[in-house]
């Protein structure tokens, strides 16, 4: 067992242009005799063409060292996703879609010699009708902490009240750390909760630095001032941001030590960014 366990959380991936900074940003954190990172998790909802992730996707975010595939609302947008989420071994959509849905809403994997529970978790406010967040965590979070040392909790939701509200609450469940994602903007408010919990509001995303939360300005103004709909299309520019979060765990209390913020631009057309 490690003395430390770290845990890198990518924000929204979105499209193309961020695939690629994941792939040489991990490059990057992994390169040398000693990585810097344990285990790496991301959101992985709009990370084909913005909408949904496709199985090719799936296996190329993989193949870049992403163990844990969290989601949201647009887990669903690529239909080939009901093929294969029976049969990822890292991929999560929200645990409070209604039972019967397919895939699973956490996953426990050994890290660095502790067990280490991934929950994906959509808010309401705001949202499309969901079954309670509250609810689940508190009907199973006695179950998942009998199968694991530490829990990170993805909440993937619009209002950073209600954000804020439900890491307070998880913390006084015993969950070790509380990330939010979805509105693809990383906000400024990382902190241990009480000692005990990592907080953000929202981890930020991937994706083009030019853009509107990682799709095209044209498109996204079209939208807004006409009110008609219109086809969003993912912005391609030479830079390209990267939004996550490091958390540093205790390996022998699973205590939170630390949460530090990655916000990089990359210029995708340099050899060494």
């Amino acid at each position: 067992m490690n003395s430390k366990v770290k845990i890198l959380f990518i924000g929204d991936i979105v499209g193309r242009p961020a695939r690629e900074v994941v792939k040489r940003v991990l490059e990057e954190l992994k390169s040398g005799d000693e990585s810097d990172i344990d285990f790496v998790i991301a959101n992985v909802e709009n990370a084909s063409h913005g909408f949904g992730l496709t199985e090719k996707n799936h296996d190329e975010l993989a193949s870049y060292g992403v163990d844990c595939f969290t989601s949201g609302n647009h887990i669903w947008d690529k239909k080939d996703i009901f093929s294969y989420i029976e049969k990822s071994d890292r991929l999560i959509r929200p645990a409070n879609y209604p039972k019967g849905t397919p895939g699973v809403g956490y996953r426990v994997f050994e890290v660095c010699g502790v067990k280490l529970a991934v929950i994906n978790l959509l808010g309401r406010t705001f949202m499309g009708a969901i079954d309670s967040p509250w609810a689940f965590i508190e009907d199973n979070i006695e179950k998942i902490k009998s199968e694991s040392d530490i829990i990170i909790v993805d909440y993937h939701a619009e209002a950073t009240a209600e954000k804020i509200c439900f890491g307070k609450f998880c913390a006084e469940k015993g969950i070790q750390a509380v990330v939010g994602t979805h509105t693809h903007v990383q906000t400024a408010d990382e902190k241990i909760i009480n000692g005990s919990t990592a907080y953000i509001s929202d981890v930020g995303s991937c994706g083009a630095y030019d853009s509107v939360i990682g799709m095209a300005y044209e498109s996204s103004l079209k939208r807004l001032v006409s009110g008609l709909p219109e086809r969003f299309d993912v912005a391609q520019d030479e830079s390209v941001q990267f939004n996550a979060v490091k958390i540093t765990f205790d390996g022998q209390s699973a205590k939170p030590e630390s949460i530090e913020r990655f916000n990089l631009v990359k210029n995708m057309n340099e050899d060494n960014i």
